[in-house]
């Protein structure tokens, strides 16, 4: 199958480095289109006059802001790797599910995430991003350590 819309999902993480260099030799390699995506994770509490009526607030848009200036700076990193990426920033409670259904809405043939390797204790207690886009997406997903 030839991966041609790729998905790649990043957070403000180290290995987010390494997920960019992957995807960006792996688009080049297939001469697919890439969309960036972050996650802005909401506080139920803090965003819901956001999520009821549209009622933003000065810590959402700190929050919006920093994110845009993560994805801007990947953004760049891609250029200079030689590939051009649109950017989408993700509203929503749940990173998992709202990268699974970015990929959906978008019609990706692949996401590209990072994972940060825990095991153990800390994997049960933190959970996995990675491991749950995995277990719950039909779109194959390629997972860079």
């Amino acid at each position: 199958m030839a991966y041609q819309k790729i998905l790649v999902a990043i957070d403000d993480s180290e290995i987010s480095a390494n997920v960019i260099q992957q995807a960006a030799q792996l688009a080049k390699a297939l001469n697919s289109q890439i969309t960036l995506v972050q996650v802005m994770t909401l506080d139920p509490y803090l965003a819901d006059a956001y999520l009821r009526m549209g009622q933003s607030n000065e810590l959402i848009e700190r929050v919006r802001s920093y994110v845009q200036e993560n994805l801007t700076k990947a953004q760049k990193q891609f250029e200079e790797l030689g590939q051009t990426v649109a950017t989408q920033v993700v509203e929503g409670f749940s990173v998992h599910e709202e990268i699974i259904k970015a990929a959906q809405n978008l019609e990706v043939d692949l996401i590209i995430m990072g994972s940060h390797g825990r095991t153990g204790f800390k994997k049960f207690i933190l959970g996995s991003v990675a491991q749950k886009v995995l277990g719950e997406s039909h779109i194959p997903v390629l997972i860079v350590r």
